[in-house]
């Protein structure tokens, strides 16, 4: 049976959200895919996960047996979030934009799984396990656009998930999410749509491409 880890760190709900609105679709398609699989999800708006303590980050550099019981305590969660990643046989992010970087509750996610010498390093435990994020902005942040070089999503995890995981990083990116509620952006409101059909159909294409990957 296929486990999925989904995240979500949207501050909004799925009706008021594209970052979950596609993340819903891929994980309904998975399902479609995987009747008898399973799904860990984590809602971290919801249920955040603690930011990393100086106990929390110590413990991932000493003996076991010398922790602290505060030290104990933090890395069995640490420990907790890396084997749902480990175990994982695909991970669904939702990774919003928000002032340029991702919601801090992702951030604390990644800063909480992420052990040198076990999912990051020469042999990172988690390598080859496939990754689609759905990275949403309320602008455009493509190449040749002018905030082009304010884009610090889809980099930053590229190289997190990427590089130091090993993950196999795919990304979906509905824009201009902001169209349809700033006066401003009126005339996107079309591109606005546009761009959101094309990830709900990436949604749904993706996730039957990965269980056909999966099954084989």
């Amino acid at each position: 049976m296929a486990t999925l880890l989904h995240i979500d760190s949207s501050v909004f709900p799925t009706e008021a959200s594209a970052s979950r609105a596609v993340t819903a679709a891929f994980r309904a398609h998975w399902e479609e895919q995987h009747p008898d699989g399973t799904v860990v999800y984590h809602d971290l708006d919801a249920r955040p996960v603690p930011h990393i303590t100086a106990a929390a980050h110590t413990a991932g550099f000493t003996d076991p047996a010398s922790h602290t019981s505060e030290q104990a305590a933090a890395f069995a969660e640490r420990v907790r979030l890396i084997e749902e990643l480990e175990q994982a046989d695909a991970v669904l992010i939702g990774a919003p934009m928000y002032n340029y970087s991702i919601p801090s509750t992702l951030k604390a996610w990644l800063d909480n799984v992420i052990l040198m010498g076990r999912t990051v390093g020469e042999a990172p435990s988690a390598k080859g396990t496939p990754v689609t994020v759905v990275a949403s902005r309320g602008g455009s942040y493509e190449p040749g656009t002018p905030r082009e070089s304010f884009e610090y999503v889809r980099n930053y995890l590229g190289a997190v998930l990427g590089d130091s995981f090993g993950l196999d990083v795919d990304f979906i990116v509905p824009e201009l999410t902001m169209a349809p509620h700033n006066p401003a952006m009126a005339e996107l409101v079309p591109l606005y749509e546009a761009s959101r059909e094309r990830a709900l159909d990436q949604a749904a294409t993706k996730a039957k491409q990965l269980a056909e990957r999966l099954a084989h």
